[in-house]
């Protein structure tokens, strides 16, 4: 009889040795592939927060519904989209109750739309959390406006849909997951000041997505290296330092105010 003969140890090794480099190959392309469903995700996610919040205005004489989540109190007579669910320490339960005590929910009735599926938990005040909500609103729109300050002239606080200049291109809602302000209602960025008030988000493949007011939504990817270091500390931080000549910082201060930032 003969004997069979098996794989020797260097034949062995070679196969690992491809096996391991195919992997390799093909684990980034799956990520990617991974992310962008999750784009996809998120992107259909805004969709559906911006129909809702046509909806609202429609059926309150085209006033914007209120962008801020109450705590700062500047709009005592509107219900927030949201109620505050930013305070650390409280509980799934209450951070839900929060969003299906806000204005948006009766338009938007299903908590997976508050939150992008790359999102689960994050850190705040040295405890891990569970998160419910990643979608912020842009501070022009009928959120918070800043013209008290002196490096914010022309924040003009949009307050009826029908006010709203070139609706295709102001931002309405971002996915700001993961900053410093996600638990909070607004996002914003400078008006005249070449540099960054809020973290840009930088998730999503060194961008991220929004909606804009003509209720359609879109990826958005930065281009200026500044824009994607500063996004990327941690622990995220707040005003960065001037940034001149940030293509990036430009963009976001006419899609949120309608005026590109200059340097002063």
């Amino acid at each position: 009889m003969r004997a069979s003969r098996g794989f020797t140890l260097i034949e062995l090794l070679v196969v690992i040795a491809i096996i391991a480099i195919l992997l390799a190959i093909l684990m980034p392309a799956m990520s990617r592939v991974k992310e962008q469903g999750r784009r996809s995700t998120c992107l259909s996610n805004l969709r559906q927060l911006t129909l809702g919040w046509i909806m609202y205005a429609d059926e309150h004489d085209d006033t914007l519904i209120n962008g801020d989540t109450g705590e700062y109190g500047i709009h005592a007579d509107q219900t927030p989209w949201v109620k505050a669910d930013w305070r650390s320490g409280m509980t799934d339960r209450q951070k839900i109750n929060a969003i299906k005590e806000g204005a948006l929910w009766p338009y938007v009735k299903d908590l997976k739309l508050y939150k992008c599926p790359t999102v689960t938990k994050i850190v705040r005040g040295g405890t891990q959390e569970n998160i419910m909500r990643t979608y912020s609103v842009s501070d022009s729109m009928n959120c918070k406006g800043w013209t008290s300050r002196s490096d914010m002239p022309g924040s003009v606080m949009l307050k009826k849909r029908l006010e709203i200049p070139n609706p295709a291109y102001r931002i309405v809602f971002v996915d700001d997951g993961g900053t410093i302000t996600s638990a909070l209602g607004g996002w914003t960025v400078y008006v005249t000041e070449e540099k960054w008030w809020d973290p840009p988000p930088v998730r999503h493949g060194d961008g991220t997505t929004f909606s804009f007011a003509d209720g359609h939504s879109e990826y958005h990817k930065w281009k200026d290296p500044r824009t994607i270091e500063f996004g990327k500390l941690i622990p995220p931080k707040a005003f960065s330092p001037i940034q001149a000549g940030n293509e990036d910082i430009h963009w976001a201060s006419v899609a949120m105010w309608g005026k590109a930032a200059q340097h002063r």
